[in-house]
């Protein structure tokens, strides 16, 4: 409706559409998401560019904010998505806010899943979502993380964990999860994809750019942990991997260093781009859907394995077929913040 669309920046009406969708799969109905016992979590890196820039171009062009729409603020605010989908959907439950780049829509997965795991609520909505605009992109160039030597072939970019791999590409997109009571749901009939059995989060606290293979493989630990398994329960990880220099070798040091050369790696970034805040929701249902399914996405655009990253079993090339009970999401953001989810079958 008109009236709703007033308050969202495009980074909101993406997050709108994809937990339309989950809710709808999810068999939520108005009642229930109104009660009280419905939650919320999510996430993106920041509100709104398109409307930040317009607030912001007027304000320069009049130095004065009159004539300005009293809803632009309401667009690019942090908690934007979260607050317009709990607004939209009529969540009254508790609602949470995660804006920590590119871990902002594990984080929310995280924290429903220990909401509901501590009994503070039935179901939680959780996700991420991340509009594509200019400065995005800019802020990657210009710490020399953006992709720019595939300029005139992009689809050869960007390239995860490649000899050849020169930065990230920076797309858009929202991805929603519908946690729910695992009891709750068998008892109601509900249809259950997989289960998340396991969340881990930390802090590398030493280089907000610069990241730490330790903090990785740290946050990959406190998931098993959570989970209640060790390395060898898991059967593929599916990596955070951008295509750069330095993070794409730090993440495969952290993964070796846990798991060796068993376990299958493949990241999503060469078929999606990197969807910032949005990555952890859209990629984990990917996941899942490898994990249902039996198979696991090859990482595109990887050709030659990066001569300083760890010898890891990169899916390359080829899908691969495999029998998967357990897996690995990892999601790693500037800052340091590290995140890791354990996801089974059922």
């Amino acid at each position: 409706p008109h009236k709703a669309a007033r308050t969202m920046g495009r980074v909101a009406q993406l997050a709108t559409v994809a937990t339309t969708l989950a809710i709808r799969d999810a068999g939520l109905g108005s009642d229930e998401l109104t009660d009280g016992t419905i939650g919320l979590a999510y996430g993106s890196t920041h509100g709104s560019s398109h409307a930040n820039e317009e607030w912001v171009r007027k304000l320069i062009a009049q130095n004065s904010f009159l004539g300005m729409t009293s809803t632009t603020y309401l667009k690019f605010m942090s908690h934007t998505t979260a607050a317009n989908l709990a607004t939209h959907f009529g969540i009254r439950g508790r609602v949470l806010c995660t804006s920590a780049a590119c871990v902002s829509a594990t984080q929310a997965i995280g924290h429903g899943f220990e909401t509901i795991a501590a009994g503070h609520a039935d179901v939680m909505v959780c996700g991420g979502a991340e509009e594509l605009h200019f400065s995005h992109a800019a802020v990657f160039d210009m710490l020399h993380a953006a992709s720019k030597a595939f300029n005139a072939t992009p689809e050869l970019t960007p390239r995860p964990f490649d000899q050849r791999r020169d930065g990230l590409v920076v797309g858009e997109g929202a991805g929603t999860i519908v946690l729910e009571d695992y009891e709750r749901a068998k008892r109601l009939g509900k249809k259950i994809y997989a289960e998340i059995t396991g969340f881990g989060t930390n802090c590398d606290g030493t280089h907000v750019t610069n990241p730490s293979s330790d903090g990785m493989r740290g946050a990959m630990a406190l998931a098993l942990r959570s989970a209640g398994v060790g390395p060898e329960a898991i059967d593929y990880v599916n990596a955070h991997a951008t295509g750069t220099s330095i993070g794409d070798i730090a993440e495969s040091q952290a993964t070796y260093a846990l798991f060796g050369d068993r376990v299958p790696v493949s990241s999503l970034k060469g078929h999606l781009g990197h969807t910032l805040g949005a990555c952890g929701g859209i990629e984990l249902a990917l996941t899942i859907a490898m994990l249902r399914e039996g198979w696991i996405a090859p990482t595109r655009n990887l050709e030659v394995v990066g001569e300083h990253c760890a010898p890891l079993d990169y899916v390359m090339g080829e899908a691969r077929i495999a029998k998967l009970a357990r897996v690995m999401c990892n999601k790693f953001a500037f800052g340091g913040i590290n995140t890791s989810l354990v996801i089974s079958a059922v």
